[in-house]
């Protein structure tokens, strides 16, 4: 039998050597820290202070999360991010799918050391989409648009329904973060599924052209769809999340050069 979902937030303090370093870590749209635990574990495990909330609106019920806004999203995981910064010399944020967004967010809007997304959202193509400010008084939800792993007999724990109120609100969050990509300046690793049921390569492409400041590296994962950090190449996130925080980390020390390389683009 799959064990339930785990909703309930995580915390870390920081346990290892050298400079302090946190991470902050953030589930996607309707799912919950259930999809992103292992991967919030694993740098826990390597040391670091980990903060994972549960954003408002979610682990609940759909009809709870159309009641939410975006902007409480973005006040959930930023919160967490301030906590980290009054602990640690260095803090990165890391998001999956809607999470990767809020991690955008934050690094455009704070002095963050770097950025890790897994499959980020940025764009939605649905024509529907500028049709939701109207439809979402009339339609209270639709089907889920969870669950996209390629691994059996995992699941991802989010609804079952999408509020369209709430997809009215993402939509509006991923227009105005994509405004904000030209402020990031820190280096930032995307992880991208080449077949991805959910977020399609329009968000990638917002997001190549919105980074004309910052460093991007964009890593392939050629065994799992959406969910990843559930599904077949979730030890491939975990280790090289871990080995570009190092690196991140020895480029801020005394001595270490400046410059990062585009590769990846």
């Amino acid at each position: 039998m799959t064990p339930a979902p785990d909703h309930s937030p995580f915390s870390h303090p920081f346990s290892g050597e050298g400079p302090s370093v946190g991470v902050v870590v953030s589930h996607g749209f309707t799912g919950s820290p259930h999809g992103v635990r292992a991967w919030a574990e694993s740098l826990a495990r390597e040391g670091y202070a980990v903060r994972m909330p549960l954003l408002p609106g979610h682990g609940t019920s759909w009809q709870e999360l159309a009641r939410t806004r975006w902007q409480e999203w973005h006040a959930g995981l930023e919160a967490s991010y301030l906590e980290l910064a009054e602990e640690c010399d260095h803090v990165v944020v890391a998001g999956l799918s809607m999470g990767g967004a809020l991690a955008l967010r934050l690094a455009a809007t704070h002095p963050v050391a770097g950025a890790v997304l897994v499959n980020p959202g940025l764009v939605i193509d649905d024509p529907r989409a500028p049709l939701a400010g109207f439809v979402r008084f009339v339609l209270k939800s639709t089907p889920a648009i969870a669950g996209d792993i390629l691994k059996e007999g995992v699941d991802e724990g989010a609804y079952a329904r999408t509020p369209v109120a709430a997809a009215y609100e993402l939509n509006k969050m991923f227009k105005d973060t994509v405004r904000l990509l030209p402020r990031v300046t820190a280096p930032v690793r995307a992880y991208r599924s080449t077949v991805d049921h959910v977020v399609s390569e329009a968000s990638m492409t917002a997001l190549r052209r919105g980074l004309a400041n910052a460093p991007l590296e964009v890593v392939p994962l050629r065994n799992s769809y959406h969910v990843a950090t559930m599904d077949n190449d979730a030890p491939q996130i975990f280790s090289g999340t871990a080995e570009f925080i190092r690196s991140i980390v020895a480029a801020h020390e005394p001595g270490a050069s400046s410059s990062q390389g585009r590769n990846g683009r």
